[in-house]
């Protein structure tokens, strides 16, 4: 049984973790996978000629929401699939929400979301059942920002462009992993009580920006979302805590 993770870059994967979870369940092996720019369908369905399970990272959750056959509730209230599951169809799911709410807890004075693509998607919906007070979305592209606080009737979102004043309790970091972060002011960030939630990997810019202003929190909380994928290709849950005390060795 073998599953992989696709991406490009692909250096901020989330595959150590889920090597750790195949070790622990015996379950699955797994690799990671860089996947062509100009053909991550093609790629993807000769991964599947074999392959029974994959993670879908930056760029290409929009895409392989449209490559498959069945998509879950979730996947298509998110317009995007970071998880792929073949069992004679090819099924799309989005565990990223369900792993963000695993270890972040939406605050009372309002949430920030920076960016706009697929992995934002993919939160929004779970994140906006939690009813948090306020969410703001900021993206470079004023109109896709706008478009995707449009795209909710669960809460209160709304999608910005201009110049952003804080303080927010939460800041999630759904931006590209090569990407800077975006100009934000500093008073976005109260220290000792904002938390920076980045929903990459690796060490990106933002967690330095985030660390260098007194709020960090590493993405490696994501390891939750792994978990969620792992049970969905297997029916088995992985044991969270001996992955996250690891984690931060595995690169």
């Amino acid at each position: 049984w073998t599953a992989t993770v696709f991406g490009n870059p692909i250096g901020h994967s989330k595959s150590p973790l889920h090597r750790l979870f195949a070790e622990q369940t015996g379950e699955a092996l797994y690799d990671a996978q860089l996947a062509p720019l100009d053909d991550f369908p093609g790629f993807a369905r000769r991964f599947f000629e074999q392959g029974k399970g994959a993670n879908v990272t930056v760029p290409f959750k929009e895409e392989a929401y449209r490559l498959v056959d069945e998509l879950s509730e979730r996947a298509t209230r998110a317009g995007a699939v970071n998880t792929l599951i073949r069992d004679g169809r090819l099924r799309g799911d989005n565990t990223d929400g369900a792993g963000l709410l695993r270890t972040a807890n939406a605050g009372v004075r309002g949430n920030l979301l920076l960016g706009a693509g697929g992995a934002v998607r993919g939160v929004l919906e779970p994140f906006l059942g939690e009813c948090p007070a306020e969410l703001l979305i900021a993206n470079r592209t004023a109109r896709k920002a706008v478009d995707l606080a449009e795209f909710a009737d669960l809460g209160a979102v709304h999608g910005c462009f201009a110049e952003v004043e804080g303080p927010f309790d939460l800041i999630v970091n759904g931006t590209s992993a090569a990407g800077d972060v975006p100009p934000l002011a500093q008073s976005v960030i109260e220290p000792g009580r904002t938390v920076c939630y980045d929903m990459m990997y690796a060490k990106e810019p933002f967690n330095r920006w985030a660390a260098e202003r007194g709020a960090a929190r590493d993405g490696l909380g994501l390891v939750e979302q792994a978990a969620e994928a792992f049970f969905l290709w297997r029916g088995v849950r992985p044991a969270s805590a001996p992955v996250l005390e690891t984690a931060p060795t595995v690169g």
